[in-house]
């Protein structure tokens, strides 16, 4: 990709054949991403197809689950065709739900993730433990070779302004454990910036609303989907965005900016 001002927006989707019966292609076609990439599909590879064919001029990668179908899945979409595209992690017990697309472009690689909820009751917060450091092994392997993008939707909430009522839920809900919070934290860490706070610092704007209790329209929210990039792309990074206005899903897309030239 040598466009000048690369646009990528990532979208969890709650179920692409669910989404498609609203305004998803008008919102696309308006916000135009050089590359969109799609979590929480929720289809097989061929009905994630089909619902897409719709959307024309794009490169589609698509990843699904292979333990439940209907669950989990992901997709990378792209104006410009990656020099290659890979799948999961190659680890068995992590790669049975779809939840990981790599993309690799001229001067980045681009990684798309649906990170696993740990459950109600926080049954999987063991598992989900397991696979942060699994995903931030892959990241460091990733950007050894080049700079790193990655989005997505990380099911945990960073800090406390990045949720609405952060003394109830910590330690308490999925999404906003130590254990999570210190998953991501590990990842920054090891050399990624958290692109909203690095332009928004003290900004409260949530990407996720649960569909109970009227939690949209009372604005009581989480902001659970990111865009992180290696620090060596901090000075080419020109936005990074929540679209709070977009609706169709449970979730609101997210973006960056970035200037390669």
């Amino acid at each position: 990709m040598t466009m000048a001002a690369l646009k990528l927006i990532s979208w969890n989707v709650n179920g692409i054949r669910a989404i498609m019966k609203k305004d998803f292609l008008k919102d696309v076609q308006e916000m135009d991403p050089d590359v969109l990439c799609l979590q929480e599909t929720k289809a097989q590879i061929p009905d994630a197809e089909k619902a897409l064919e719709p959307l024309e001029g794009y490169h589609i990668y698509l990843n699904s689950s292979k333990a439940r179908k209907g669950y989990s899945g992901t997709a990378l979409i792209s104006k410009a065709e990656p020099i290659a595209v890979t799948y999961d992690l190659g680890i068995e017990e992590h790669d049975q739900e779809g939840r990981v697309i790599t993309a690799e472009f001229e001067k980045f690689f681009l990684v798309t993730v649906y990170t696993p909820n740990s459950g109600a009751g926080m049954v999987r917060l063991d598992y989900r433990s397991t696979w942060d450091e699994a995903f931030r092994d892959h990241l460091v392997a990733l950007n050894e070779i080049k700079p790193v993008v990655v989005c997505g939707d990380l099911n945990v909430a960073h800090t406390e302004i990045d949720i609405a009522r952060p003394k109830a839920n910590y330690n308490k809900t999925s999404g906003y454990t130590q254990t999570e919070i210190d998953g991501l934290d590990n990842i920054l860490e090891a050399g990624f910036l958290d692109t909203f706070r690095l332009f928004y610092p003290e900004e409260v704007k949530y990407s996720w609303w649960n569909y109970k209790f009227q939690a949209r329209e009372r604005n009581v929210g989480w902001r659970i989907d990111y865009f992180l990039t290696s620090e060596e792309l901090k000075d080419q990074l020109k936005s990074s965005e929540i679209h709070n206005d977009r609706f169709g899903s449970d979730h609101c897309p997210v973006s960056i900016e970035l200037d390669l030239n």
